[in-house]
């Protein structure tokens, strides 16, 4: 007898982790419910970095065009000194795009902006997020999950194959899992808020007294608003006042400048910075994503990027395993994410270290681009191989041309739920067509043209190559046509059987 579920998975929080999952879920056919237990969506501009890893899952998610509209990229640093002057410079190393990697420059785009693109996006695919709806108990078994939630109309009980904490670095649903939260409070607080000023352009991020952290303020420029965005270190204990008068106060007794008049204050909140890891993302039927698995300081924009990243990898598993595919491919996700994670604490907090010197230039490091899984249980590739694009590695964009003539790029082919397979001058029939499974053919008689070499170039192919890229846009194999076999092994254990449909 089949269990009546009232949805496949239930998403608590509807943060950029749960709006992620709820889209990637969306749009492969997956019922859910999405809720978020405060009445709205939060409106401050928290996480405000979009890097280029985050772009091309955007990219994918179909609302990259928007999130780019909706923001800007970051203006010049412009740091003052005690006697008025000042110097310029980039936070972030300028990079011209290349056929591999076309997104090279982080946004910046107000964490209610792209939130709200976001939401638009889940719209357009029937579904949006029920606000002012609170998960307070749960309970699993072999079969799901039993989730008691309240809201204004009542208490309920529904009942779920999966449940998803997206709720925060005060996770409900990782206190209920009993789930340490081992790491350290790294003796930083600080204030951010959002506010409309006057006295200052907006041409730049205004930094003030850089050497000395008790002294420190920062006034950025929010793209695609008339707000800024106000940094600063504040002491550990003690009450902060966040009115408009109170930070009016801070800036004028930190800059030393009677010129700068905030006229409002949208959103603020006082904070002590942590760095923290869950010991677990998934127990049971049960998972963990963004910030309920992972705190740390804003350094280096990595926060969003990272929550949207996890849920983009789970996403796809998920509805691969809903569909008939081994329970196993569930726990790559703790097995893939954690150690990302684990890494971007490291990093996040060694910027802190830096920003308290002063120095604030950022690099690729904060890029994401050279993330990747190789090495993990997901990732097969022909023995031989010893060098450049790995299993594992970040699939490379490259312009292609189609049979028919018209110029288009990789990332179209990768576009969407399905896996994609590109064979090298291979034998067509080698592997057999299935649902889920887009095959291109690059040599005589193939339906794409590598005219320029690009492709070739980055994924290092030789004739016989099959290279395999997974629905998140992640390289699952590289063979060769005598390993046919065993890419027909990968294939059944992520779900992509012949003839299973």
């Amino acid at each position: 007898m089949t269990e009546d579920f009232t949805a496949e998975v239930l998403i608590c929080g509807a943060g950029t982790a749960g709006l992620t999952l709820a889209i990637e879920l969306a749009r492969r056919g997956l019922s859910f419910r999405l809720i978020e237990k405060m009445d709205g969506p939060f409106r401050g501009s928290r996480g405000k970095g979009i890097q280029p890893r985050t772009q091309e899952v955007f990219e994918d998610l179909g609302i990259l065009d928007r999130v780019v509209a909706a923001g800007g990229l970051y203006p010049r640093q412009r740091e003052y000194r005690d006697d008025g002057s000042y110097a310029e410079s980039y936070v972030t190393a300028h990079e011209d795009p290349t056929p591999a990697e076309p997104y090279r420059l982080p946004l910046m785009v107000p964490q209610f902006l792209t939130e709200g693109v976001m939401r638009e996006r889940l719209v357009e695919l029937g579904h949006r997020p029920e606000f002012g709806c609170e998960l307070v108990g749960l309970e699993q078994d072999e079969d799901g999950v039993t989730a008691r939630l309240v809201s204004g109309a009542g208490e309920e009980v529904m009942r779920v194959r999966y449940l998803i904490g997206a709720d925060g670095g005060r996770s409900f649903v990782r206190h209920a899992l009993d789930i340490g939260f081992p790491g350290k409070t790294l003796g930083v607080r600080a204030v951010v808020a959002d506010v409309v000023l006057t006295g200052l352009g907006r041409d730049a991020w205004h930094r003030f007294s850089e050497g000395s952290m008790e002294r420190q303020v920062s006034l950025c420029p929010l793209a695609g608003t008339e707000l800024f965005q106000l940094q600063a270190p504040i002491p550990l204990e003690g009450d902060v006042d966040l009115s408009t008068e109170g930070l009016s106060a801070m800036v004028a007794g930190r800059t030393g400048r009677d010129d700068i008049r905030i006229q409002s204050v949208s959103w603020a909140s006082a904070f002590t910075m942590n760095a923290r890891l869950a010991d677990r993302y998934r127990v049971g039927r049960v998972f963990l994503v963004g910030d309920a698995a992972h705190i740390h300081p804003p350094t280096g924009g990595q926060g969003l990027n990272t929550s949207v990243q996890d849920a983009y990898n789970l996403g796809w598993k998920l509805a691969a395993v809903a569909a008939g595919a081994p329970d196993a491919l569930l726990d790559s996700y703790e097995e893939e994410r954690r150690p990302i994670a684990a890494g971007m604490l490291g990093l996040a907090t060694r910027l802190l270290d830096a920003a308290k010197r002063g120095e604030m230039r950022r690099g690729r490091e904060v890029h994401q681009l050279d993330l990747g899984y190789a090495g993990a249980s997901l990732a097969l590739e022909k023995p031989e191989r010893g060098g450049g694009l790995l299993a594992g590695d970040r699939a490379p964009d490259a312009p292609i041309r189609g049979a028919a003539g018209q110029a288009t790029r990789l990332f179209e082919l990768f576009k969407g739920a399905d896996w994609t397979l590109l064979g090298y001058e291979v034998e067509r029939d080698a592997v057999p067509s299935r649902p889920g499974l887009s095959i291109h053919m690059l040599g005589p008689r193939g339906d794409i043209l590598d005219e320029g070499g690009h492709l070739r170039d980055a994924y290092a192919l030789t004739p016989g190559d099959w290279v395999l890229v997974r629905p998140d846009g992640y390289v699952g194999a590289i063979v060769s046509s005598s390993e046919v076999g065993g890419l027909e092994t990968y294939l059944r254990n992520v779900g992509l059987e012949r003839g299973r449909f």
